[in-house]
């Protein structure tokens, strides 16, 4: 994953709207991998391109690829809810994106060729956006930022440094969440949300 910082210190509103605005038009036509034959939309992103914070998921599903907006299915939904709970406003203080703009197949994991011939978008918004934070939202978006053979697990709710100067932190997939219902102390959503407040709190501070 690449990231190239942009010479300017700040992009004002309104560059980067015309900056994703160009980009998207590029994503759309894109047909660089198989996915692009089978999906009915690209999904490129939603939220709030001004926010601090940007959070990367895996791919997109059916309820995302028959809308063209990203985490808007069962799980989306159950992500937005958390977001709510501990205070966050979905479409105000995130940016939400993709490691891949078009469904796979059967809602099957991006192979890691699909992933390269979209990382050069991601970088893209990544570079535009410019986020304080990158929340890595699943397993396949923290392996497509890392060598290193992490379980989600073992990694989830730790800083990580990106580029040498954005925080990331992984958080489970609300997916997997969705069959984990437990809300006890140190189960999957217990620490879900306390990784949210972890956040929100880093945010807040800078």
């Amino acid at each position: 994953m690449r990231y190239l910082k942009w010479k300017e210190e700040f992009l004002s509103p309104e560059v980067k709207e015309k900056a994703l605005s160009e980009l998207k038009k590029v994503v759309v036509q894109c047909k660089a991998c198989d996915l692009a034959s089978t999906c009915t939309n690209k999904v490129f992103a939603d939220g709030n391109p001004n926010a601090k914070i940007m959070l990367i998921g895996e791919a997109p599903g059916a309820d995302e690829d028959a809308s063209g907006v990203p985490f808007v299915g069962r799980a989306g939904k159950l992500l937005t809810q958390f977001l709510s709970e501990v205070g966050f406003d979905r479409k105000k203080d995130f940016y939400i994106v993709n490691t891949v703009k078009c469904r796979p197949p059967n809602n099957r994991v991006p192979s890691d060729f699909e992933k390269k011939c979209c990382s050069d978008y991601l970088s893209a918004q990544i570079n535009i956006v410019q986020p304080k934070v990158i929340v890595l939202c699943g397993a396949t978006a923290l392996k497509s930022f890392s060598t290193k053979e992490y379980k989600i697990s073992d990694i989830r709710g730790q800083w990580i440094d990106l580029f040498g100067e954005i925080k990331a932190m992984a958080i489970f997939h609300p997916s997997y969440l969705l069959r984990n219902h437990s809300l006890d102390e140190g189960s999957p959503r217990d620490l879900t949300k306390k990784d949210l407040i972890r956040i929100k709190n880093f945010v807040e501070k800078n």
